[in-house]
């Protein structure tokens, strides 16, 4: 049986599963029912393997083990396995969460935290900045700047990036108000993102603003963050940032959003 490199890629993908599993698994589906050596021979996977491999997939449910002699085993239905690799794949997340949720508040926490204050202190401020690779990266960088902003949040953005900021930053953006934040946002409204404008409403103070095509943000007058790429022309997973934490450069951001926003309507 010849089976695709790129089928065999998408289930090790989809399913979590490794290449020796995928193909014993494939193998038993073209079967229904075979034993541990015809299975080895078909899928090209050495026979010292395949009893552990399939034990493996009797745990992840994806085939049953035959009762009698010789041991064969029997294929579940695909449309079974997609629903208990899903019922397995959200226990095992909801475990790991709690697992992580223990972690807060515990001494391991402190332990950790103490560690990274202590080599933060000898880090020069000059050498506090990076490349943040990729949409996800930089929302999650926003998102942890937004969260320590203690006096202000300034954020040049575009129509589409308003809007995902308006999507995925809300939370924090909101705590940050709560906190006494002053949240200042200058981005092109439009009859297609007017709702998330309203939706920030009572959090920040947003203007219209379509002189500068441009992506950046500053907090507290220490850090900026901006994108290097126009998000028009970008694919999420290619989009890049620069973030760095120097007052000076800041600063120089900060009276360019002030101009930018005396103009704002």
């Amino acid at each position: 049986m010849i089976v695709k490199e790129e089928l065999l890629s998408k289930l090790r993908r989809y399913f979590d599963l490794n290449l020796y599993e995928v193909k014993l698994w494939t193998a038993l589906l073209s079967r229904g029912v075979s034993t541990a050596g015809e299975l080895s021979d078909i899928a090209d996977v050495p026979r010292s393997r395949s009893y552990d491999v399939l034990e493996s997939l009797e745990k992840k449910g994806f085939v049953v083990m035959k009762l009698g002699k010789p041991i064969k085993y029997i294929a579940i239905p695909p449309t079974e396995v997609v629903d208990r690799v899903k019922k397995n794949m959200n226990f095992e997340a909801q475990e790991k969460i709690k697992r992580l949720d223990t972690v807060r508040g515990s001494p391991l926490l402190g332990e950790l935290e103490s560690l990274h204050i202590n080599g933060i202190a000898l880090v020069d401020p000059s050498e506090m900045s990076g490349c943040l690779r990729g949409r996800n990266n930089l929302y999650n960088h926003l998102d942890l700047l937004i969260k320590d902003a203690k006096k202000s949040v300034n954020l040049v953005t575009t129509e589409k990036g308003f809007m995902r900021k308006a999507e995925g930053l809300k939370s924090s953006l909101e705590k940050a108000k709560k906190r006494g934040v002053l949240i200042r946002i200058a981005a092109p409204i439009t009859k297609d993102n007017k709702k998330h404008a309203e939706a920030l409403r009572g959090i920040a103070d947003v203007r219209h603003n379509e002189k500068i095509n441009s992506r950046f943000i500053t907090v507290d007058g220490k850090d900026t963050v901006f994108m290097t790429l126009d998000d028009k022309d970008v694919h999420p997973s290619y989009d890049l940032g620069v973030w760095v934490k120097t007052p000076y450069f800041t600063n120089a951001m900060d009276n360019m959003f002030d101009n930018l926003w005396n103009q704002s309507k």
